[in-house]
């Protein structure tokens, strides 16, 4: 049994069908798609999630490359395989640009079709309307027109309003053509992750079908469980192996760690295809997307909007317009975390058409609070200390946990406001968030609200502070209003944990710990 070829890092269709890579066969989507009622098509998806492929394997489909589908679902479907002129531009190398950068690498991607299609009354193009009249009208046939990552050049700047609208006014200008030329195409298809309503495909192309929501499309990016358990089963019995678990036990590794996007309300679960590939390559599980590019854009928005960590890791109820909306219209971080798949559909109310959101899966939740920590403490031992924390909750050490917490709050944080308790709860929430366990903040009770509970190796801990007051008060807090009978019927022993934070100190000056076993 041997491993299959991992097309890790290649987007090219030709080159995964022609060099053996393993292919998951998405071409039924992709006949249904070109040949359905929709002509200008936006597919948002998050990063690293095949976009890139499936606009290669559409480029095929509509030059009527018949050879590399052979023995694909579509090879069933099709049976003309007419050509159509394909324009086709990847705007993903489009970042960290100026406004005269974002210039000539537009006309540099138009002039790349000047051998194709440029005559002697139209040697070079220098708007987009140029380029698609030549091709119709050298070829006789409507163009196909695919735009990659159309909002790849915005999204470093989403946070600076000036740049921003600077470069939305050259793309505005690039895109806007499309509309007059609507005789000349057969088919417009946009990728990417956001949706910006200013930007010329979402307001002066008026007739465009956004099918990042719609059913029948959830599952046409990423991997399904099926997919999963079908075309990649020999890859799992490697893994399995490879560390030393059943085959099921397998399985739910790669679904805690990598399963759980849903992307409309029927949708299948689909995992992350970039880091169920590269687990299978490396057969190690590991914390791959996030790694794979810092979202140094999602955590600038986080403090533009003063978002808390806790408002991101627990399930929100929300309707479809509270998150699938344009960056610039919206008013909470909630809609920047979806399209880019930090957080993703979980469940689904018909009867009162609300949306229930939360982080996809284990991997995101680690990534995502890795990144925030130094918001909260900058430390050059933080990867350590987390890995001595989780060995003394699993070893049921809590003095020595808080211990290792309380030297390591004498790091100087970056925020300067430490003088509320807010500061100190979301702090322990993203280091324990670390450990790979559920947590929650302000969880209600009967009588008033734990700041924190966690639950973790089959215990639950139930946390209170206080700020600059002894922690017997936060004990006796937890004592008098009887938390712990809140969550009795979950049947797991409780462990109830009150910590005092100096303000003088900068952090855990004592504690009280008090176990107790299940109901």
């Amino acid at each position: 049994m041997e491993k299959h070829r991992y097309p890790l890092g290649i987007q090219s269709f030709v080159e995964i069908r022609t060099k053996g890579y393993l292919y998951i066969d998405k071409t039924d989507y992709v006949y249904n798609l070109a040949n359905g009622n929709a002509k200008n098509v936006f597919l948002g998806r998050p990063r690293r999630f095949g976009k890139s492929l499936l606009a290669s394997t559409l480029h095929c489909y509509f030059e009527g490359r018949k050879e590399l589908f052979e023995g694909l679902k579509i090879a069933e479907l099709e049976k003309e395989w007419e050509q159509y002129p394909v324009l086709h531009f990847d705007m993903s190398k489009d970042k960290h640009m100026d406004e005269a950068q974002l210039r000539e690498y537009l006309l540099r991607q138009m002039r790349r079709y000047e051998s194709i299609y440029a005559t002697e009354r139209m040697p070079t193009f220098s708007h987009l309307d140029d380029l698609i009249e030549a091709a119709y009208k050298k070829t006789g046939k409507q163009v196909v027109v695919i735009i990659d990552e159309y909002d790849a050049p915005l999204l470093d700047v989403a946070h600076e309003g000036d740049r921003l609208m600077n470069l939305r006014h050259i793309m505005r200008a690039f895109y806007s053509p499309l509309k007059a030329c609507d005789p000349y195409l057969r088919f417009v298809f946009f990728t990417g992750i956001t949706k910006f309503s200013q930007l010329s495909i979402f307001s002066e192309l008026n007739n465009i079908d956004n099918i990042t929501m719609w059913d029948r499309f959830a599952g046409i990016c990423g991997i399904t469980k099926e997919e999963l358990l079908t075309d990649m089963s020999e890859d799992i019995d490697l893994l399995a192996e490879k560390l030393k678990v059943s085959r099921e036990e397998a399985i739910e590794r790669l679904k805690y760690n990598y399963d759980g996007y849903h992307f409309s309300s029927v949708s299948p679960d689909i995992f992350n295809p970039f880091s169920l590939l590269t687990c299978f390559n490396r057969m190690q599980i590991g914390n791959y997307w996030f790694s794979s590019g810092t979202p140094t854009y999602l955590i600038e928005m986080m403090r533009k909007y003063n978002t808390l960590p806790s408002e991101i890791g627990s399930r929100i109820e929300a309707t479809a317009d509270d998150f699938d909306t344009p960056v610039e219209t919206m008013h909470s971080i909630m809609p920047l975390m979806y399209q880019s798949g930090y957080v993703t559909i979980k469940d689904y109310s018909e009867l009162f058409d609300l949306y229930t959101l939360d982080i996809p899966n284990n991997e995101v939740r680690i990534g995502l609070m890795k990144a925030l920590l130094p918001n909260y403490i900058q430390s050059s031992d933080t990867n350590m200390t987390i890995n001595r924390l989780v060995r003394a909750f699993y070893q049921n050490d809590m003095d020595g946990a808080l211990q290792l917490l309380q030297k390591f709050f004498k790091t100087v944080p970056y925020c300067d406001n430490i003088n509320y308790e807010g500061h100190w709860q979301q702090m322990l929430y993203v280091i324990f968030s670390l450990f790979g366990g559920y947590g929650d903040v302000e969880v209600h009770t009967s009588d008033g609200r734990v700041d924190l509970v966690m639950k973790l190796f089959g215990k639950l801990y139930l946390i209170e502070t206080k700020i600059d007051a002894p922690s017997d008060e936060a004990m006796q807090q937890i004592d008098l209003k009887d938390y712990p009978a809140r969550f009795s019927l979950l049947n797991l022993p409780i462990v109830s944990i009150g910590i005092a934070f100096s303000t003088k100190e900068r952090g855990i000056t004592s504690w009280q710990i008090n176990e107790q076993d299940a109901a």
